[in-house]
């Protein structure tokens, strides 16, 4: 397995509590007289010491900012970690998302990776296949693991091997601005009467058309393909409009390129023509429509989350209400939400005491009896164990406690997921840009996804 050197450079070292310190006011031993043996034996605990090491943490912005600093909280948790684990030096970066992809592929080219991350299963899972990572099991109890949902279990392990320790989730849907709805006097026209939401594509045209007639400033609803960050959004989205998987169950090949799916994105296309979708969609990222959502220029937002409404609410630019609803559906079918799922992986070093202290930071963060409900609580989504629940005092996050039962196969575990994904956003941009159909384009994002699939297959020995 290929070893690793310690990670890049970091903002934050916390200094080690040296463990033969002696607390103040404590009563030094005395020299034994006349030469006779000592009866002050130390503790066992003294003899057997555990290592000071060092290790290095990068995260993305997994928690909420603390007093509108990005890192603050993660400090908190390090500190006190600390106070149980004072011989773990624990060494903070924080990643953005924009760049943060790309410095960790530089890291792990260099040889010189983090020792603990705290992340998605898209690149978890990659890291994984590629042996990179240290397997987890020996922390996967059997409590755990029946506590657990496999369809989030899918999202952790690379065949039977846990390379990520599932800790938050939530539901990818639709985000409404449900103010907009109320001032212009169309609130019956969103199903958030009904007690699991669900509504058809029909419903959904109508309360665009609301907004495009009766709130002429803001822009029905958004779409991006610039590149592939944010791609669960167009993925589910243009998924449940059409009826359709996006990869078979076994994963072996595209399932999108059907031809509902292909007269979806032609409505997309249609519905920027019709000015229900926003304009220039094809060079918009979804951090572009994100921003327009917060200055409340936007009714629907097509890449939400309990966990982005959480992290979306001290950046709002203007006073809105929000509100979490499922993809429609072309007959109100059950939709198929993607599960967002966050959690930490640990790189294989090749130094066992880094993997081991990286271990104890994860279990620390997922499993400490104070700290734990506390850090579901500031990344603000649901824990990935069913038997945490009731976090929140707030009818959105009820309602993505029930929504979880729409959980869809994930498809960033498809194999050669990192390269597959590369071939989407350029074939929704060709249909956008009125190149080819819908039909088109999705049977050319599954040829060239197909072959990916099949050599990382091959690659694999599979």
């Amino acid at each position: 397995m290929k070893a690793f050197k310690k990670g890049l450079t970091t903002v934050l070292s916390i200094m080690l509590i040296g463990s033969s310190l002696v607390a103040c006011g404590t009563k030094a031993a005395e020299t034994p007289k006349n030469d006779e043996p000592s009866t002050n034996t130390p503790p066992a605990e003294q003899k057997d010491a555990p290592k000071n090491v060092e290790i290095t943490w990068w995260n993305f912005p997994s928690f909420q900012p603390l007093d509108g600093e990005t890192g603050k909280y993660e400090k908190q948790i390090i500190e006190a970690f600390n106070k149980q684990h004072p011989e773990i030096k624990v060494n903070l970066e924080m990643l953005t998302y924009e760049a943060g992809p790309e410095k960790l592929n530089v890291a792990i080219a260099s040889n010189t990776a983090p020792d603990v991350i705290y992340d998605a299963p898209g690149r978890i899972l990659d890291w994984g296949k590629k042996d990179l990572l240290a397997p987890l099991d020996d922390m996967i109890t059997d409590e755990i693991r029946n506590d657990i949902s496999p369809a989030l279990w899918k999202q952790s392990m690379v065949g039977d091997t846990t390379y990520m320790y599932p800790i938050n989730t939530a539901p990818f849907m639709m985000g409404v601005n449900k103010t907009i709805f109320e001032e212009i006097g169309a609130i019956d026209l969103l199903p958030l009467d009904r007690p699991d939401r669900t509504w058809t594509v029909e419903e959904y045209e109508k309360a665009l058309q609301a907004v495009k007639e009766k709130a002429p400033d803001i822009i029905p609803s958004g779409f991006f393909a610039k590149s592939q960050a944010g791609d669960q959004g167009t993925r589910a989205y243009l998924a449940n409009l059409g009826n359709s998987r996006f990869f078979t169950e076994d994963y072996s090949q595209v399932a999108i390129n059907t031809d509902k799916a292909g007269a979806a994105l032609d409505w997309i296309v249609k519905g920027v023509k019709d000015k229900l979708i926003i304009s220039g969609s094809e060079s918009l990222t979804a951090a572009d429509v994100n921003d327009l959502f917060l200055q409340g220029k936007l009714a629907f937002s097509i890449n939400y989350s309990p966990v982005l409404r959480a992290q979306n609410d001290p950046l709002k630019k203007a006073p809105f209400e929000d509100v979490l609803l499922p993809f429609p559906t072309i007959d109100g079918a059950k939709p198929q939400l993607e599960p967002y799922l966050g959690g930490m992986a640990v790189f294989n070093n090749g130094d066992e005491d880094k993997i081991a202290a990286s271990k104890k930071l994860v279990d620390f963060i997922a499993n400490d009896p104070e700290w734990g409900n506390k850090n579901l609580i500031q990344t603000g989504g649901l824990s990935a164990r069913n038997s945490i629940t009731g976090l929140y005092d707030d009818p959105e996050y009820t309602y993505s406690e029930q929504a979880r039962e729409f959980y869809t196969d994930p498809p960033t575990i498809v194999d050669g997921w990192a390269e597959v994904r590369t071939f989407w956003f350029p074939e929704l941009q060709r249909a956008l840009l009125n190149v080819v159909p819908g039909k088109e384009a999705l049977d050319a994002f599954a040829k060239n996804a197909n072959e990916a699939i099949a050599k990382a297959k091959a690659d694999a020995g599979k």
